[in-house]
């Protein structure tokens, strides 16, 4: 099948079928008759896999070395669950700062609800802004 076909089946663009070509996450041979991409049903289910695992999470790269172990014909499965776990860790992380930031921007707004608009000057672009201190923000 051409690319835009495997494409349309997979449901990623063309573009995506080229970049995975290029790093040899997918692959297809060459029509004789007119030198296009042929690729067959497994660079379909390969195109799959990839987007499958994109959609929870995984890098490019982690991806290449999962499809590395399965060549080999090694079980990805435990790296598979090793590098979830790493996300599901990383991910809370984000989660916490993400939290800690949300409550720091709303006490700011809170606290800055009172002060009043100011000019710009020559000293001061925003008073709001150069007054504010994240040391301050976290005592209070």
């Amino acid at each position: 099948m051409k690319t835009s076909e495997l494409a349309k089946l997979a449901g990623v663009t063309a573009e995506t079928v080229r970049y995975y070509t290029r790093l040899n996450l997918i692959s297809a041979s060459r029509d004789p008759a007119n030198n296009y991409k042929d690729y067959d049903s497994q660079a379909l289910q390969r195109l799959r896999f990839i987007h499958q695992a994109r959609e929870i999470g995984f890098s490019l790269k982690e991806v290449q070395a999962i499809l590395a172990l399965a060549n080999e014909g090694d079980t990805p499965c435990p790296t598979v669950r090793h590098l979830l776990q790493e996300k599901i860790q990383q991910t809370e992380q984000r989660l916490l700062k993400t939290q800690q930031q949300l409550a720091m921007l709303q006490d700011t707004y809170q606290q800055w609800q009172c002060h009043p608009d100011k000019l710009p000057t020559e000293q001061s672009i925003c008073a709001l802004i150069e007054s504010w201190s994240a040391k301050e923000e976290h005592n209070e």
